[in-house]
């Protein structure tokens, strides 16, 4: 397809239905735009799980909620998104999920980490975090394990401010997760 043309249309759920089902890429539509990458790595994925294992851990602990790897969530026709790792709280959860079991709300707690490129950079770092701020998500963290710091944005005044940058030596907390600490390090190991 010609990427002219590719990035003047407005994509919609539907279309990719249409699309070859490939299962060494991820589609998301934001905004109606397509983004389409490959497969995060190896690297990255233990990075998520990592994250994964210190959130879900908490939850059992406190029964509050759930965290969950790769989620999907359908805003709109127009924005679906794929996510590395979630929390929602359990009240939270049973007014999100639609009958097929999707998410078609934000959780409180959003985690994407930084895959390679200025590309995904650009769709983390700014058209996610707008996503994520006009839809209602109150904290997200940024995960970046080349620099090997977790930038933070919490909701102030409608919107997700960046509230710190932690680096490996720092601890993570989150007003959204009584008593939950983890070393950031821990992310990275």
């Amino acid at each position: 397809m010609n990427q002219t043309l590719a990035k003047s249309m407005k994509w919609t759920t539907a279309d990719l239905e249409l699309l070859s089902n490939d299962e060494w890429k991820r589609y998301e539509i934001i905004a109606g735009e397509l983004f389409v990458t490959r497969a995060p790595d190896w690297n990255h994925q233990e990075v998520s799980g990592n994250i994964y294992a210190e959130l879900r851990d908490w939850s059992r602990r406190t029964n509050l909620g759930k965290a969950v790897m790769t989620p999907g969530i359908i805003y709109t026709e127009s924005d679906n998104v794929i996510l590395d790792v979630v929390w929602v709280s359990r009240e939270k959860l049973a007014t999100l999920l639609d009958s097929a079991g999707h998410l078609t709300g934000s959780p409180e707690l959003v985690v994407e980490v930084l895959s390679p490129g200025k590309e995904s950079e650009r769709r983390d770092k700014q058209v996610k975090l707008k996503l994520y701020s006009t839809q209602g998500v109150q904290e997200y963290w940024i995960v970046d394990r080349y620099q090997q710091q977790v930038q933070v944005y919490r909701r102030q005044n409608h919107q997700l401010i960046l509230a710190e940058t932690l680096l490996i030596t720092d601890e993570i907390t989150s007003p959204l997760l009584p008593e939950f600490r983890c070393q950031v390090e821990l992310f990275f190991n």
